[in-house]
C-alpha cells in the first residue's frame, strides 16, 4: 500500500500578501517541470498547500528527491486519502499500522475544513484509543516511536506518518536575474546556491585559460553547472577566454596588481553579459579577506571598474563553513578536483592588499581595454542546461 498524494507547505512564500500568487503559481512551475519524467498525474493548489497526485507505481524517495531540490517549500509529506469520516480513516489505519513497528505513538489531528462532526481533540481520543487497542502500543507526547497526522479537508481525509524537509528559500525565478562568476572552486558554486534559494535565476561565467592550460576547469564547471541546474531547471553557462587579456597584463602591469586587473577585467566582461542577457546584478563567491585579492580595499577597488551592483552572499562567511555548506549541497568532491584555472596561471608570490582604483586604472591606460574585453566576448560560448 502506498501514499496517493504529497502535500507540500511553504516556506516564506506563506507571508506574502497580495503577490502570494505570483510565488505560488511559481512554485507549481518548477514542481511540474522538476517531476514531469515522473509517474504523477497531476498537480493541484488549494489554500497554502500544493498537492502532487501520484500514480500506483510512484516511488516516494525519487519524488522526494525532485521536491527538496525545489527551493521555496517547507516541508513535504505522503499521504493516504481517505473518505471524510470516522470509520475510513480507522479502516486506513489499520493496514498501515500492520506494516509499521513501534512502541510508542502520538495523534496529531488537525482540520483545515472545519465542516467535521468532530473537533481535533476527539479526533485525537477516538484515532488514539483505536491504536493503543489494536496494537498494545502506549501515547507519547514527546518523541514517539511514531507520529499519525490527520488532517481533515474539504471532502477528503489526509493520513501521513513521515515528513520531508524543504530547503525553505524562495521559489527561482521570484527575484529577478543576475550573472554569477563562477571560479570551479569551492566558494562560487555555494554563492550560487544561496542566490538561487532566494529566488534568483542566475546565468553562470566561467572564465578559463585554455589553450595555456588544459580543460579540466570547464569540465569542472560543465559539472557543478549539472548540480546546480537541479534546482534551476534551465541554466546556462557561459565560457570566456580569459588567456589573451592576462597575457597583455603580464607585459604592462607589475606583478602584484595582476590579479586585480584580471578581476577587473572579469567583472567588465561579466558585466556586458548581464546586460545583454538582462540580468541586473552580479554575483562572486568572494568571502572577505579571505585570500589577498579579498581585503576590503582590493573589493572596493574591484568594484569601481563596474556600474552593476556585485552581490557577495558568502562576504562573512569563513572557510570552514563553506566546506561544510558545499559538501550539504553536492559541489564540494567537484569542486577539490585538481584542475588549473584562469586565475592560478601567472599569480604573482606577493599580491597587493590594498590597492586604489586610481592605480589600476592608471594600468588599464596604457591597454587597449575595449578590444581585448570585446575580442572576449566574441569568443563566450553559451552552453544550456536542461532537468531532468
Amino acid at each position: 500500500m502506498n501514499p496517493t498524494t504529497i502535500l507540500v507547505k511553504f516556506h516564506e512564500t506563506a507571508l506574502k500578501g497580495r503577490n502570494r500568487h505570483i510565488f505560488i503559481n511559481r512554485i507549481l512551475d518548477n514542481l511540474r517541470v522538476a517531476t514531469k519524467d515522473l509517474p504523477v498525474k497531476n498537480i493541484w493548489h488549494k489554500r497554502l498547500i500544493i498537492g502532487l497526485s501520484l500514480h500506483e507505481e510512484a516511488k516516494i524517495p525519487e519524488i522526494a528527491k525532485r521536491i527538496t531540490n525545489c527551493f521555496g517549500i517547507a516541508k513535504f509529506y505522503p499521504v493516504y486519502e481517505v473518505e471524510k469520516n470516522l470509520e475510513s480513516t480507522l479502516n486506513l489505519l489499520k493496514e498501515i499500522l500492520e506494516q509499521t513497528k513501534f512502541d510508542t505513538f502520538r495523534i496529531t489531528a488537525k482540520r483545515p475544513s472545519k465542516n467535521f462532526n468532530l473537533t481535533s481533540d476527539e479526533i485525537n481520543r477516538k484515532v488514539g484509543t483505536f491504536v493503543e487497542e489494536f496494537t498494545n502500543s502506549k501515547v507519547q507526547l514527546k518523541n514517539p516511536d511514531l507520529e499519525i497526522f490527520i488532517e481533515v479537508m474539504d471532502n477528503n481525509i489526509f493520513i501521513h506518518t513521515e515528513e520531508f524537509k524543504g530547503f525553505g528559500g524562495m521559489p527561482v525565478g521570484v527575484s529577478g536575474r543576475a550573472m554569477a562568476l563562477m571560479s570551479g572552486g569551492i566558494d562560487s558554486p555555494v554563492a550560487i546556491w544561496q542566490m538561487l534559494k532566494r529566488g534568483t535565476t542566475v546565468d553562470m561565467l566561467h572564465f578559463h585559460s585554455y589553450p595555456l592550460v588544459d580543460k579540466s576547469s570547464i569540465e569542472k564547471a560543465f559539472d557543478l553547472a549539472k548540480i546546480l541546474n537541479q534546482h534551476q531547471y534551465n541554466s546556462k553557462l557561459f565560457l570566456a577566454p580569459l588567456s589573451k587579456i592576462q597575457q597583455k597584463i603580464i607585459v604592462e602591469v607589475p606583478p602584484e596588481y595582476r590579479v586585480l586587473l584580471y578581476r577587473r577585467f572579469m567583472i567588465r566582461i561579466a558585466e556586458k553579459l548581464a546586460i545583454h542577457k538582462k540580468s541586473i546584478a552580479l554575483i562572486t563567491g568572494e568571502s572577505l579577506a579571505q585570500v589577498a585579492s579579498q581585503t576590503l580595499e582590493n573589493i572596493a577597488a574591484i568594484d569601481a571598474a563596474v556600474k552593476m551592483p556585485i552581490l557577495r552572499p558568502l562576504i562573512g562567511t569563513n572557510k570552514d563553513e563553506i566546506i561544510e555548506h558545499s559538501k550539504r549541497i553536492g559541489t564540494f568532491d567537484i569542486s577539490i578536483r585538481p584542475d588549473q584555472d584562469c586565475c592560478s596561471l601567472f599569480v604573482p608570490k606577493h599580491p597587493i592588499t590594498a590597492a586604489k582604483a586610481e592605480i589600476l586604472e592608471s594600468f588599464e591606460n596604457s591597454l587597449p581595454m575595449k578590444e581585448m574585453i570585446e575580442s572576449s566576448i566574441e569568443q563566450t560560448t553559451e552552453e544550456n542546461f536542461t532537468y531532468p
